[in-house]
């Protein structure tokens, strides 16, 4: 029988996490919100106690994402398996239940972390283990769909030459790398995507500007464009053959990490959003009973309860996602099920709990506004609602890219 209840070793590191969400992201998640790319300070205490624990042996200790597992390595442990996904995922709903923007802004904990983590041999695992880096996928010309790369990378010797604008880079300006996704040949199609690491401070990197955005402000997100940038060829992440019967499946590894992630950053986000809410509903002298059905209690309350419904859904198919990356298992379908759920289901509860808050909610007095903001990009990086629902219907009905579009 399957046993939910989370191991202590899990959960000591989710309580670590929760106590810099409760001490650190807290109390300044409106400060950074209303200052948007004004660095936050505070987290350089925090990269302090990260490399503190790291040197005496004790790793990134719960206060961050960490990293997963990469598919590609073994795992000397036998049996049931709660490893670096696992961690990673309850991790980030702890920081997330502070603040999205400032979990997204912690220092070498970036999504690229995840992409290397996903796709690296090891010794571009151990090389690049100590870096901080920012994901760049995205064009000016295409948003979900991330074969359409057009950003190149040409080798010329022991170098490859990258050209190409890449925008909404989470922590762009920041982290002190960037994962770029590039082609080596666009006639090949999605095969000839790669994935390389590239320093941002590098002759050939332009940090162009830093976007206003509705939501994560305490966050940097950057357009970044790359003209003849040189790189060592053993900066291209994995195997740098082109392999055409293999297609996408190498870079979507990439994804199969990270998508979990941001589904537990909206499980984070969603669950703050509840609590507050069902704080006031008590306030206000509303019992929320799980033993009456939901339509002989209070209109607020049944609402309550359908989207605290909700997002235990979410929450499980999120765990799930990360177990089987654990457990080295194919998750594709389940890393877009449980960001497709989690998205959805974030934006949903944070806007349900501003409706039940009424003028409470709709104001800055009270985080529920922001957790309504916050949320909406959840529900949209990592690729959108619709990208995850193709994804899944592909892995369901046994198609490929070219036979489901």
């Amino acid at each position: 029988m399957i046993n939910l209840e989370l191991p202590k070793k899990l959960q000591v590191g989710a309580n670590q996490a929760r106590q810099v969400a409760t001490q650190i992201f807290r109390p300044v998640s409106r400060k950074y919100d209303l200052a948007e790319h004004e660095y936050p300070v505070e987290l350089d205490t925090l990269r302090a106690m990260m490399e503190a624990m790291e040197d005496a042996g004790q790793g990134a200790a719960g206060a961050t994402m960490g990293s997963g597992g990469s598919p590609g390595r073994k795992e000397p442990k036998k049996g049931v398996i709660n490893g670096g996904n696992m961690k990673s995922l309850l991790n980030i709903i702890e920081t997330c239940w502070g603040d999205v923007g400032l979990t997204l802004s912690i220092p070498r904990q970036g999504l690229g972390n995840s992409a290397i983590a996903a796709v690296a041999n090891d010794e571009q695992a151990e090389r690049f283990g100590r870096v901080w880096a920012s994901m760049a996928i995205t064009e000016p010309e295409f948003g979900s769909d991330s074969a359409a790369v057009s950003a190149t990378a040409r080798l010329d010797g022991d170098e490859y030459v990258l050209n190409g604008t890449k925008i909404f880079i989470t922590s762009g300006a920041r982290a002190d790398h960037i994962v770029v996704w590039a082609t080596l040949d666009k006639s090949k199609g999605r095969a000839a995507i790669k994935s390389f690491v590239v320093p941002r401070e590098h002759p050939g990197v332009s940090v162009d500007r830093l976007e206003h955005k509705l939501g994560i402000r305490a966050s940097d997100t950057a357009q970044i464009t790359f003209t003849d940038c040189r790189i060592p060829k053993e900066n291209l992440l994995g195997d740098p053959e082109v392999r055409v019967d293999k297609g996408f499946a190498g870079a979507m590894q990439t994804f199969d990490n990270t998508r979990p992630l941001v589904a537990g950053m909206a499980v984070g986000c969603a669950r703050a959003a509840l609590e507050e809410i069902r704080t006031l509903l008590e306030e206000a002298g509303m019992e929320i009973d799980y033993d009456r059905p939901a339509t002989s209690q209070p209109a607020a309350v049944a609402k309550y309860l359908e989207l605290e419904a909700d997002w235990e859904a979410a929450y499980l198919l999120t765990l799930q996602a990360a177990w089987m990356a654990d457990n080295k298992m194919p998750n594709t379908k389940e890393a877009s099920m449980c960001k497709a759920k989690a998205g959805r289901a974030g934006s949903a509860i944070t806007l349900g709990a501003v409706e039940l808050a009424g003028t409470l909610g709709y104001s800055e007095h009270s985080f529920l506004e922001k957790w309504a903001r916050d949320s909406k990009i959840l529900d949209i990086f990592e690729g959108t609602q619709q990208i995850q629902q193709l994804v899944i219907a592909r892995r369901v009905l046994d198609l490929n890219s070219s036979q489901l579009k």
